[in-house]
């Protein structure tokens, strides 16, 4: 006999299960049924693209879903993101920039382990009363505003099922966007390979410098997502809770073929050619490499996200999937995962949601819109450790400023709120969208001016007092009126920033007054191009100061071998 639903969730992966828990917190009586393809629970080493949470995505597992005392019992915390930068010796750890936190943050975030994580969602989800079906393969979808039906096959059977929402958290197989034609290709062709290896790996251990040891604090490094940089490509090192450890290749083919790296052997060859010191110390016997994954071209867009009239949405990776850099799927799934589980449960209860379903579509990919410029053409720079300290530092500091300030205090879902952020062009967020764009535009117009190489530094971006008060900022409540006030003065703090940075460059590359007057909307480096001497900002003396410690080319050199 058929079986009728609130929710269908097609997918049993992080972005399905985090749904279901997330629509069960605020609407327990919700009925909930999610067809999960793997017919058995997740493999502890799991083939899941990125194990890491950033600040967004951790709030949404601790605070919105209410997962603290698990993921504090079980996960890995996370002490920041921690890069290093290309050496003249990449065989010595010592030599290279390293850019990383040197203490605890007060912010928290996770290395997860995402088959141990989904294991845990699964059993805590069955709790709240939601049903799954494991071993279900998703055959058709028939969408209707009264009710849609999905036929699926379970133990060599056919079946179906009606719900009054389909919610689809397929992942990269994509039910609805198939069915329904609305992909959307990504000018993004950047490629990843990752597998897991038995047992812990200590980045602290891969020099016996005593000096390069005391920089951080102990136990510092190895609870980092470790980068390794240089042009064209990085490579992750991260611990995870099982008490293995996650390696990760992801390049540009323009610069590394992914045939150069697409199989285990064929990826130690390459860390060997191009990152000697992890072939070393990653060896490991043939049974103690747990898996090996590849994803070729992975980045890919979406045309639609939420359909009011048919009752249906898509999340996670079955809608847009960008880049692992930055460690933004989590953010994406909780961003998607709150739009979409506000227009259920708004539907549910019987009201109209027609226009907040445009207005949150519109809202959602304006946002993937925004972000791709993070990655797109960035590759080749990441040889390069002064742009790349600089970029890092601006990607850091939008971030916190405005979206992750939005999430963490439930402004997505306030429409008035949105309209008056996003509605017209002179807007705070238009502003953000358009100053954002400038800068990375300013990013890639750098590279060719800059190739140096500088050994021997280390820098901790939380030094800048500026960016250590976005960060933490985003933990902090407001009311409506007063979080617009707030999202405005971060807007002026972004400003001052970029203008700063654009000094600092334009003055390397064309030997402009280091105090010129910026319009920080007029940023180029096109060659006598108006950027606002005569009606611009005039330099912050104090944020001045505080930039200028990340600027290699004055900074004294830290010998630490």
């Amino acid at each position: 006999m058929e079986k009728t639903y609130d929710v269908i969730i097609l997918g049993g992966g992080l972005a399905g299960l985090t749904l279901s828990i997330q629509i069960k917190k605020q609407r327990p009586s919700t009925s909930i049924l999610i067809l999960e393809s793997r017919d058995a629970s997740a493999a502890t080493a799991a083939h899941k693209v990125g194990e890491s949470t950033v600040e967004l995505g951790s709030y949404y597992l601790r605070e919105v879903l209410g997962l603290t005392p698990y993921l504090e019992a079980h996960e890995l915390p996370k002490h920041g993101l921690r890069f290093f930068f290309p050496s003249e010796n990449k065989g010595d750890i010592t030599t290279r920039v390293e850019l990383g936190p040197r203490t605890d943050l007060t912010v928290p975030s996770h290395q997860l382990d995402r088959g141990t994580l989904e294991n845990e969602l699964e059993r805590h989800t069955k709790s709240l009363g939601t049903e799954i079906i494991l071993g279900a393969r998703v055959k058709d979808v028939d969408l209707s505003a009264q009710g849609s039906q999905v036929v699926y096959i379970s133990k060599k059977e056919t079946h179906t099922a009606s719900g009054t929402w389909i919610a689809d958290a397929s992942g990269r197989v994509s039910v609805l966007k198939r069915k329904l034609g609305f992909e959307k290709p990504m000018d993004h062709a950047v490629s990843a390979v990752w597998f897991r290896l038995k047992g812990k790996i200590d980045i602290d251990d891969w020099s016996s410098s005593p000096s390069w040891r005391s920089i951080t604090k102990p136990g510092l490094r190895y609870y980092s997502t470790v980068h390794f940089m240089d042009k064209g490509y990085w490579v992750w090192v991260i611990p995870l809770g099982s008490g293995n450890t996650s390696i990760g290749i992801v390049a540009d083919p323009a610069v590394h073929p992914f045939d150069t790296y697409n199989t285990y052997e064929k990826s130690m060859k390459w860390l060997e050619v191009n990152e000697p010191l992890c072939a070393k110390m990653l060896v490991r016997e043939k049974e103690d490499v747990l898996d090996f994954k590849i994803l070729n071209h992975y980045a890919h867009h979406t045309g639609q996200l939420y359909c009011a009239d048919n009752r249906w949405g898509v999340t996670g990776e079955a809608g847009a999937f960008l880049d692992p850099l930055y460690s933004p799927g989590t953010d994406f799934i909780a961003m998607n995962n709150s739009w979409l589980s506000d227009l259920i449960l708004r539907d549910l209860s019987g009201e109209d949601i027609l226009l907040r379903a445009a207005v949150y579509q519109s809202s959602h990919l304006a946002l993937v819109d925004s972000w791709i410029p993070i990655y797109q053409n960035k590759y080749p720079l990441m040889g390069s450790s002064q742009i790349m300290t600089f970029k890092i530092f601006w990607d850091w500091a939008i971030y916190w400023s405005v979206p992750t300030l939005l999430f963490t205090n439930n402004a997505l879902t306030d429409i008035k709120l949105l309209k008056e952020l996003f509605s017209s062009p002179t807007s705070l967020g238009r502003k953000f969208g358009q100053l954002h764009k400038v800068m990375q535009d300013l990013f890639v117009a750098w590279g060719p001016h800059e190739q140096t190489l500088f050994p021997n530094h280390y820098i901790d971006l939380f030094d800048m007092k500026s960016l250590l008060k976005l960060q933490q900022g985003i933990m902090v409540k407001h009311e409506p009126r007063a979080l617009v006030e707030q999202v405005g003065r971060n807007m002026e703090v972004l400003e001052m920033m970029a203008s700063q940075l654009f000094r600092m460059v334009s003055h390397r590359v064309h030997g402009t007054p280091i105090d010129m007057k910026v319009d920080p909307y007029k940023i180029s480096l096109e060659k006598g191009a108006d950027t606002g001497m005569n009606t611009g900002q005039s330099p912050d003396p104090a944020l001045a100061k505080e930039l200028e410690m990340m600027w290699y080319h004055t900074k004294k050199k830290e010998v630490m071998a």
